[in-house]
């Protein structure tokens, strides 16, 4: 198992007096020498969190990966935000649990992050790279309220002269984001809000951990009139859900009247374990849409490139719109997977008329071609 790399200590933990060890059938779900203790508590209602030591935090990226970073911080593994398109539930698996509910209520914490970080970040070899947080997992989900690993990750990080990024959904960075202006007068720090939506209602189904959009909004404005940049990575839109005129004007327009400093759009992604998990969920939710998502996906992760033809076009319009058109946002995608959002027919902000009712026909093909059968 890949944690028994990590192993440090095995040690039963003693829990607090408003912790309670695990279920035993939760606990036994990671049977590893690096398992400090597994707890629940009545705050976080329905979540274990598996409490181990590590000895390496920096992750290299992959080669080839086509990442804008070398390296990644995840504190977490897991996440209580819970949103049902999140990609990297697959990489639950890894540690032997499953994609879709574990993913959501069994959280590993790295409770010496912070620590091996500084130690890792202090050896002659290390080369100041620009380290990405919030790749993965969200750095700050809720378990950063109780465990307050990411003040000690931005420390270590600044003090040595790395710079660092970090893209979240928590309204929870607000605490740091002293500690962030003090680390941007050392090195480069990049914030990133992800919000691809305005419908607080919608946000509540799909994501149903996270804070609503208008609290994400009212983030960004704080992290704007603290003077640090502040893109968002308004990923994903969902079709038929959240990829209307109206949704995409509200959106942009909101960004806009927050003050995001750029805008990066884009498709529902359904990467295996992510793809399984959603389709349930819209089963349950919207089953008019199951056989319009298969259509539009077929077997693969992207949706059809007819579509993100047609959605790229759109997001182009908007950002145009709402003054984003010569900005960009925050993302973590491969540029080689999904189309870019270059391009397009606009005058001044205002799509041309041709260019507007070509858009409108190629969506009604779209629709057409997936309606259910």
């Amino acid at each position: 198992m890949r944690w028994d790399a990590q192993a440090l200590t095995e040690s039963g933990g003693a829990a607090g007096d408003n912790e309670s060890p695990a279920v035993p059938s939760a606990a036994a779900l990671i049977p590893l020498a690096g398992l400090v203790r597994s707890v629940t508590t009545p705050e976080f209602a329905g979540i274990t969190f598996h409490e181990v030591t590590a000895k390496s935090v920096l992750n290299k990226v992959v080669a080839g990966s086509h990442m804008p970073f070398e390296w990644t911080i995840n504190p977490y593994r897991g996440c209580s935000h819970a949103c049902v398109y999140c990609f990297a539930r697959k990489s639950h698996t890894y540690l032997d649990f499953d994609a879709g509910l574990d993913f959501d209520s069994q959280v590993v914490v790295k409770i010496n992050a912070a620590e091996v970080l500084a130690r890792e970040l202090a050896k002659p070899s290390w080369t100041r790279q620009h380290v990405a947080l919030g790749t993965n997992t969200d750095p700050y989900q809720r378990a950063e309220g109780r465990y307050g690993l990411m003040p000690g990750i931005i420390r270590a990080l600044a003090d040595s002269g790395t710079p660092l990024s970090i893209l979240t959904k928590g309204t929870l960075l607000a605490r740091d984001i002293p500690l962030l202006k003090s680390a941007a007068a050392q090195v480069p720090v990049g914030v990133g809000i992800s919000l691809a939506m305005t419908n607080e209602e919608l946000s509540e189904a799909v994501e149903p951990g996270t804070p609503g959009p208008r609290a994400r909004l009212k983030l960004v404005t704080r992290l704007r009139e603290a003077g640090l940049p502040c893109g968002v990575m308004a990923m994903p839109i969902l079709p038929w859900l959240s990829d209307s005129d109206d949704a995409l004007d509200s959106l942009f327009g909101s960004l806009a009247a927050a003050g995001a400093t750029g805008v990066t759009a884009g498709a529902l992604y359904l990467k295996p374990g992510t793809r399984e998990w959603f389709m349930q969920w819209i089963a349950r939710h919207h089953p008019q849409l199951v056989g319009k998502y298969r259509c539009l996906y077929g077997s693969g992760s992207y949706a059809s490139k007819e579509y993100r033809t047609w959605l790229a076009g759109r997001v182009r319009y908007f950002k145009s719109k709402h003054g984003f058109a010569d900005t960009s946002g925050f993302s973590h995608r491969d540029p080689n997977d999904c189309l870019s959002e270059e391009g397009g027919s606009t005058i001044s902000g205002r799509q041309h008329p041709g260019a507007r009712r070509r858009s409108q026909r190629r969506h009604h093909d779209i629709r057409r071609q997936c309606r259910r059968s």
